[in-house]
């Protein structure tokens, strides 16, 4: 017996990101080469350089809210309002029950207890002054239970932790329920706080990873023979995602449908990256879709601008790809961004689905000097690039502790 399982499609885009509040305020700057990186003050550590979002929290919360709940519930609850409201979905008529939230994260709860102890050494470490906001404020589901709680939504509601690889995570895991029947909308993605917490700037430092530059939009520059690491951002990108019968049936706009996707393990290191590893994923998710390598006319690359983490990227990149794919664009958001952490190739994919209409490529910016172990046929770089054909996109997604994602988005063709 076989089984077909269902098309899932992308009806809704909401986001936050350090160079825009919306996805066509994001798209313009990624193709103007508007970075969004400024100075910013870490407690402990001084001034140094971030990715930092300007959206107006209050537009769906009130002052309360903010008080009581996250940053990064904060940044989840615009995503998810703006991704519904992008959808057109007359949601008073949905079952909520029938509605699933997952949300990728790096990490959660490490600003609200640094703020909590920051507070109580003013006065002497006395845990009376602990605030009884702070456990279901750290508990890993916080960013997904603040949008149910917001939406009034009762059904599946909790974060996926994948570190880096999140954003993707959130996008597979939808997909996955949805085609199980656990529900019939999803509201996926990735979000970050990071930029909150000193012990990820410190963290960083430690390991000769965190970026500097005497100007900050300049920091960020993957493939570059000068980089020096990475620019922690915060940021967030919230997905609506249906079954094409649900979508169609309503009249829905679609950015594009879920065409494969691949997630393992390197099992090697705690943070060095195994490029054959990651080759095998990226293989795997074009199995899972059925395309060749030559299918994919963009590839959004996971490079963070780390010395070594680039290379070994472009040489799995180049096992794929390198041979046999002339259509083939290779570009980078993060050096307009940072390092979004979670909320990363949720975001990174959203600023290349407009792709499918205006067959614009956005290039990686920063690059001066290209580094020789970093070039690859197809890299786009400093000005956008017009091109024949965009019918598929893969957006790579890597993360500490050796997790690899790959997730393929299709034009939608009916």
């Amino acid at each position: 017996m076989s089984f077909t399982p269902a098309r899932i499609v992308i009806t809704g885009i909401g986001l936050t990101a350090p160079n825009g509040n919306s996805l066509s305020e994001f798209r313009q700057n990624l193709l103007n080469g508007v970075a969004g990186v400024e100075p910013f003050d870490v407690r402990y550590m001084g001034r140094l350089i971030a990715g930092v979002c300007h959206f107006d929290p209050l537009r769906y919360q009130t002052r309360k809210g903010l008080r009581v709940g996250t940053r990064a519930g904060s940044i989840s609850i615009y995503c998810a309002q703006e991704a519904l409201k992008d959808s057109g979905l007359a949601f008073d008529t949905v079952p909520k029950d029938r509605v699933g939230i997952y949300i990728g994260c790096t990490e959660h709860g490490n600003v609200e207890t640094e703020n909590e102890i920051y507070a109580i050494s003013k006065f002497n470490y006395d845990t009376k002054y602990w605030s009884h906001y702070h456990n279901p404020r750290t508990v890993a589901n916080n960013p997904a239970g603040e949008i149910s709680l917001a939406l009034g939504i009762t059904g599946p509601a909790y974060t996926i932790g994948a570190a880096c690889a999140a954003g993707n995570m959130g996008l597979i895991h939808a997909a996955q329920m949805l085609r199980l029947g656990e529900v019939d909308i999803a509201f996926c993605g990735g979000v970050s706080e990071s930029i909150h917490t000193f012990g990820i700037f410190a963290g960083f430092k430690s390991q000769g990873a965190l970026a500097t530059h005497e100007d900050p939009k300049k920091a960020s520059r993957p493939f570059d023979k000068g980089r020096n690491g990475i620019v922690v951002s915060e940021g967030g990108c919230v997905y609506t995602l249906e079954r094409l019968e649900d979508a169609r049936a309503r009249g829905a706009k679609i950015y594009g449908e879920i065409g494969g996707y691949c997630v393992n393990s390197d099992a090697s290191d705690y943070v060095l990256p195994n490029p054959g590893r990651q080759a095998e994923c990226v293989r795997k998710a074009l199995v899972n879709a059925k395309l060749t390598a030559a299918d994919i006319h963009i590839v959004n690359t996971h490079a963070t601008a780390t010395p070594q983490g680039d290379i070994q990227e472009c040489e799995a990149i180049r096992a794929v790809f390198g041979t046999g794919c002339p259509d083939t664009s290779i570009n980078n958001t993060k050096s307009y961004i940072g390092h979004c952490m979670g909320a990363a190739g949720a975001l990174e994919l959203a600023g290349n689905l407009p792709s499918f209409d205006d067959l614009i490529v956005h290039p990686t910016i920063n690059v001066d000097d290209l580094d020789p172990a970093c070039a690859i046929d197809g890299l786009v770089l400093n000005t956008p690039k017009k091109v024949a054909k965009v019918d598929a996109i893969l957006n790579n997604s890597f993360g500490m502790l050796g997790i690899n994602s790959t997730l393929i988005v299709k034009r939608f063709m009916a």
